[in-house]
């Protein structure tokens, strides 16, 4: 059967939009320390190891995805998550707390993590032209799974109590991450969509190259791995941290009202969603390298100016710019890794950059609550992720010179190459 490249990404779109409902935990959060009388820390425990897992997950799991390929791969992501979620309701049932961070946490997790890479390279394939549009429209259902199910859950929890909810909701994740990875499939080698083919022929546009086609192994041997594994690391670790005290830094610095915090946390997920495609698309314009420079001018910009804005409206807009940027990181990383490694591998090699979602989740809100502790402040966060910026950028700009330079050697040795073909003849 012939695919239509489009419904392989609203298939893609499909899983992802299922395993991001897992980010509308907080839903879940009051209802139950309120109904198990479970403490907070207990709840939100099963959630750290869900995000811890997620990332490590799709490091551990990439090779396995490359050799089951997308359809299932995304079948056992749709399985493990689909029992995560509906096994929470059982714990709920049983009063479990250890039941509910194995359902919940672990399961979830690795459900998450497997299915987020499953679709991914493959559709950087099926996009040759549009690679950043193509992950940035799965990467945006991730971001945009929290804000239809934290509506759903909330209004199903007071309806039918919260295990049942758990039940529906993990029952429908399954079914629609089965129906994504039933239709998803891989093109075949070296496809071209029929526009950039004629395109290409006529010499109307120049098919980009990616610069080597590499495994995984041989990829992280190079320092174009490791350069582009500290930017998202800071990148990630300065959203997520935004992401986590946004509300009560909001209300203690620029005095916003509880209200308010809740209505710019709400249009923070808009941000973090749209960043996704917006910048997605627009890398394939004007190339991954120039937006990660982008983004790295504009956090430092925020990052130094915030600890001296006391405008409430100003305050909100840095904060969305850092979000949007936080979210246009994760769809251009696959992006980007393809452009440096090729496809061979993008499964694993994208896996191994994803270690930076784990890491960051982890040193983000680690970070700003010790300072916060310390210093009982925000503002010398400010400082320190605007020192942690500035070598980002400066990485990123090294990077971009390092891709600017091995593109002209390519270019040269094909002219070369082309130079003593026509001498032979």
């Amino acid at each position: 059967m012939k695919k239509n490249r489009w419904l392989i990404a609203l298939s893609a779109i499909a899983i992802h939009l299922s395993i991001g409902g897992a980010y509308a935990y907080s839903v879940y959060k009051l209802p139950i320390v309120t109904e198990m009388g479970w403490s907070e820390t207990n709840v939100t425990v099963a959630f750290t190891i869900m995000m811890g897992l997620a990332g490590f997950a799709a490091a551990l799991f990439g090779s396995l995805v490359e050799k089951l390929g997308p359809r299932k791969s995304a079948m056992v992501a749709a399985v493990l998550f689909g029992a995560g979620q509906a096994g929470a309701g059982l714990a709920i049932l049983m009063d479990s707390v250890v039941l509910y961070w194995l359902t919940y946490g672990l399961l979830s997790g690795l459900g998450m993590g497997i299915g987020y890479i499953a679709p991914v390279s493959t559709l950087v394939k099926w996009f040759p032209d549009r690679r950043g549009l193509a992950t940035g429209m799965a990467v945006l259902g991730f971001g945009s799974g929290a804000l239809i199910t934290a509506p759903v859950a909330a209004n199903l929890m007071e309806g039918v109590g919260i295990s049942t909810t758990y039940f529906i909701l993990g029952a429908s994740y399954f079914t629609l991450m089965i129906l994504g990875a039933s239709y998803i499939a891989p093109p075949v080698q070296g496809f071209m969509p029929e526009g950039m083919k004629n395109a290409a022929t006529a010499g109307k546009t120049k098919v980009k190259q990616d610069l080597a086609q590499m495994t995984a192994r041989e990829a992280v041997k190079t320092k174009y791995f490791w350069m582009l594994w500290a930017m998202h690391l800071v990148n990630v670790t300065a959203g997520i941290m935004m992401i986590s005290v946004a509300s009560p830094m909001a209300q203690e610095i620029v005095g916003l009202s509880v209200a308010g915090a809740a209505a710019m946390v709400g249009l923070m997920g808009m941000f973090n969603g749209g960043g996704r495609l917006i910048w997605a698309a627009v890398s394939d314009y004007i190339g991954r390298p120039n937006i990660f420079v982008i983004f790295f001018v504009i956090q430092i910009i925020t990052f130094a100016v915030l600890p001296f804005t006391t405008n409430v409206l100003l305050f909100q807009v840095f904060i969305f710019l850092v979000v949007s940027c936080y979210g246009g990181g994760f769809s251009n990383l696959p992006a980007y890794a393809s452009d440096l490694f090729g496809t061979k591998q993008l499964g694993v090699i994208h896996g191994y950059l994803l270690t930076t979602w784990s890491l960051g989740g982890i040193f983000g809100p680690i970070l700003v609550n010790t300072v916060k502790n310390m210093t009982n402040s925000y503002i010398p966060v400010f400082y320190i992720f605007t020192g942690l910026i500035a070598i980002s950028l400066l990485i990123s700009l090294l990077l971009r010179s390092e891709v600017n330079k091995k593109k002209k050697q390519i270019e040269k040795d094909k002219k070369e190459k082309v130079g003593d073909l026509s001498t032979t003849y």
